[in-house]
């Protein structure tokens, strides 16, 4: 391992001073150029606030000032930092783990240049041939017709016309998405009602709204006759008609049947990304088969019957990575090696970043936030670009502590390119490979924000930070195990690479679930067990809602805190919401004004009227315990935790959710702080707080549950879970964390491998029985573990 350099000038060093975005404190750090920086520190202690909100928002929007002001108008509006002073920025690439959109006609192969070079590669080398590399994507249609053309003549243009054609690869049955769907006509609309009696069941359709009043104003039927007495005719106009112009209420409009207006609008989403009402709504009224005509490979029969060596784009599409970088390594045709080169590079990344399990037609709204993280790294790894800042968040979560080891030497040849490298961590195992560590908090909130320390990882375990003590840390192996109360059975189970398998998940027990990356746990678990009676399944996911929604609305917190302050002041409680008749007349209770500039982004500015408070100045009169309604939203968890729990602000029913928000680990986060801003880990934590106050849902699953926590927060989680199962819960985490398996009372652990190479039950039993058998991946690693915490461990 390398150490820190000598800092000599600004060549060789990133310097920041007076950093105060969110909760940072006036700080200021000088980091090495061309070296692994590894950021540690609890969740909410400024990690992210330093490195993301500083650090790189800055590089991003001095690169985006370097455009005109037409091209700034398409890119997102960047603020600069609250930071008095950053020097020697280089352009910053984030490779962070948003999901990779929800376009269902994005795949692994269209998101890389991986696809690209495939496509390219058929259309010089497949037999029959068949045209362009667009004759090879899903996304292209064939078409032809004619246009007008004015070519020049002799400096006369003459009007011609020209037939054209355009040859794509694009199943015409399916459009190019691999599925048919099937509508249940009972489910969009009550035969026996007319519209105006609210037919109608698709959400968002009801005669008060604008596409009601569009269907009543159609003029194609009566909107007063019941649908069942409606001609062939105008049925059909009612569900099929194509799009066309007419006038309604004095407004022009497009009418467009209900089921070419719900396939746009609905179904060319991906079904994760939708709101919960709408999937709902999707689940119920239509079914998805795929495709008869192209067999879900989404390409129509001209592309699919062209071939190299017996194989089609499509089979080539569908064979796991690893196995398709096999096959390409065996073609041999000096007329393309560069392409095959770059191919070659390109598919042995994936397997090199633990992905080979993938194929290249996987949905990329499929993949977690971990596997698009990843995913995002490809290209980076075979770019020519040096002294880049590379800026990584939780590059291990969804890694098995087998893959965390190749994460490390990806890391490390970022960094030996010339590249700066930024790590936003928890894992010891990635933070032992750091150059230089920087240590934040002390605490989370308005508790953190400091720099704790700054040196290498020697010097990092001798400190007396928090991380430092902690991180050497070992679980032992549990002495004594809770006995199983019955099983959930999984019979057959063949979603995605399983073969076909057989176990028992056992009730009243915390069970893990273990294996690497690809193996098959979430399609075990989230496929068999996921939509059964009983079974909550609480992930990762976004939580849907507006720019309002905060924990306070989510947990349903406000509900009690606006009825205290309502009491307190002999006040209606609806004065005590921002969303409703306490709402700042000006921004209407946003906190912001949004000003439209035309052709450039929309501009967000704090509201003069509020101050950013969102309520009218005269609700801000009215006290709970000395605060107003803006200062306790402000306040952090374990804060309003202690205030809701004495003296005149005491509110049992406030502090009770409170406590559940605390003891999952979100002491740190502000009562009023946008949901959009919080992380996968942290939506996971909110949920499960919130899953703890409802009544049923005896079967608990959760996805990795320690993403994002510090070292010294997942004995807490522990805890936190044996609270849970004590309480009458089976619960089942999918889990790579050495101290959660360590601390199970039944381990299923599957693979042995990845994609093709897993998808079996390799071991079943205790923790204890899994580091003696010592035969699987797992095991191995968990012996490993556990042998270091005889020495350094914690019982």
């Amino acid at each position: 391992m390398s150490t820190t350099p000598h800092i000599a000038d600004n060549h060789d060093t990133i310097r920041v001073r007076g950093a105060r975005e969110n909760n940072l404190r006036d700080i200021s750090v000088e980091l090495p150029k061309r070296r692994l920086t590894v950021f540690t520190g609890v969740s909410g202690s400024g990690k992210s606030s330093l490195v993301f909100a500083t650090i790189a928002a800055e590089s991003q929007r001095m690169i985006n000032e370097t455009y005109s002001a037409f091209v700034q108008g398409f890119m997102p509006r960047m603020d600069r930092p609250d930071v008095d002073l950053l020097e020697g920025l280089t352009t910053a690439i984030i490779v962070d783990q948003e999901r990779l959109g929800a376009n269902p006609r994005s795949t692994v192969g269209t998101v890389t240049d991986t696809g690209t070079m495939l496509r390219i590669l058929f259309s010089r080398l497949g037999e029959p041939h068949i045209g362009s590399p667009q004759a090879y994507s899903f996304n292209v249609a064939s078409i032809s017709g004619a246009g007008a053309v004015t070519p020049e003549r002799g400096g006369e243009q003459v009007k011609e016309r020209r037939d054209f054609s355009i040859t794509g690869g694009m199943c015409p049955r399916c459009e190019g998405t691999g599925r048919v769907s099937d509508f249940d006509l009972t489910a969009l609309y009550d035969e026996e009602l007319s519209l105006n009696d609210g037919a109608l069941k698709i959400p968002g359709y009801s005669m008060d709204g604008w596409y009601g009043r569009i269907f009543r104003g159609a003029g194609f039927f009566d909107p007063d006759k019941p649908i069942k007495k409606f001609t062939k005719k105008q049925l059909n106009d009612l569900l099929h008609k194509p799009p066309t112009k007419i006038k309604v209420e004095g407004i022009n409009v497009t009418y467009e049947g209900l089921i070419p207006r719900i396939q746009k609008s609905m179904l060319s989403k991906d079904r994760e990304a939708m709101q919960p009402h709408i999937r709902a709504f999707v689940d119920r009224a239509i079914a998805f088969d795929v495709c008869p005509e192209c067999a879900g490979t989404r390409l129509n029969e001209g592309a699919r019957s062209s071939k190299i060596d017996g194989v089609s784009i499509a089979d080539a599409n569908a064979m796991q990575i690893s196995d398709l970088a096999e096959w390409v390594r065996r073609i041999d045709d000096p007329s393309v090696a560069p392409l095959l080169k770059a191919l070659r590079d390109s598919l042995d990344s994936f397997v090199e970043i633990g992905l080979g399990y993938l194929s290249l037609d996987r949905s990329s709204g499929s993949l977690s936030g971990g596997e698009a993280q990843r995913t995002k790294m490809i290209k980076h790894l075979g770019s020519s670009l040096t002294d880049i800042t590379y800026v990584f968040d939780e590059p291990t979560i969804g890694l098995h502590p087998h893959d965390i080891r190749r994460m490390n030497d990806l890391l490390i040849r970022l960094r030996d390119k010339g590249n700066t490298v930024l790590v936003v961590e928890h894992k010891p195992e990635a933070i032992a490979v750091a150059d230089h560590v920087v240590d934040l908090g002390p605490g989370a909130g308005s508790g953190g924000g400091t720099i704790c320390f700054e040196g290498t990882v020697e010097d990092l375990r001798a400190s007396d930070t928090l991380t430092g003590r902690h991180l050497d840390d070992r679980a032992r192996v549990k002495d004594e195990v809770r006995e199983s109360t019955g099983a959930l059975e999984i019979r057959g189970a063949t979603t995605h690479n399983l073969q076909d398998v057989d176990v028992d998940v056992p009730r009243g027990v915390l069970c893990v679930i273990t294996g690497v990356a690809g193996s098959g746990k979430s399609s075990l678990i989230h496929g068999s067990l996921g939509n059964r009676d009983g079974v909550i399944a609480i992930d990762q996911g976004a939580i849907k809602g507006s720019r309002r929604s905060n924990p306070a609305t989510y947990t349903g917190l406000l509900d009690p805190i606006r009825k205290a302050f309502a009491k307190a002041n002999g006040v209606k409680p609806a004065l005590f919401s921002a969303n409703s008749e306490g709402a700042c007349p000006v921004c209407k209770g946003a906190g912001v004004v949004y000003t439209e500039l035309g052709f450039m982004e929309t501009v967000a500015t704090t509201c003069e009227e509020c101050g950013g408070k969102r309520f009218q100045a005269a609700v801000l009169d009215y006290k709970l315990g000395g605060s107003d309604i803006s200062e306790v939203l402000a306040m952090p968890v374990a804060e309003a935790e202690r205030f809701f729990a004495e003296g005149d602000a005491r509110t049992p029913a406030a502090h009770k959710i409170l406590e559940r928000l605390a003891a999952v680990g979100l002491g740190y986060l502000s009562l009023g702080q946008p949901l959009t801003t919080l992380s996968g880990g942290e939506r996971q934590r909110l949920k499960l707080a919130t899953q703890m106050g409802e009544k049923g849902g005896d079967v608990l699953i959760l996805d990795e549950p320690t993403t994002g926590l510090h070292l010294a927060d997942v004995e807490q989680l522990l805890e936190l879970l044996d609270g849970l199962v004590d309480s009458g819960k089976s619960v089942i985490v999918i889990e790579h964390h050495q101290a959660v398996m360590a601390h199970a009372d039944w381990i299923i652990d599957i693979g042995p491998g990845a994609g093709h190479d897993g998808g079996r039950v390799v071991f079943e039993g205790t923790p204890a029985q899994l580091v003696a058998d010592g035969s699987t991946l797992t095991g191995q690693h968990l012996a490993e573990y556990v042998a270091d915490g005889a020495v350094a461990g914690k019982g």
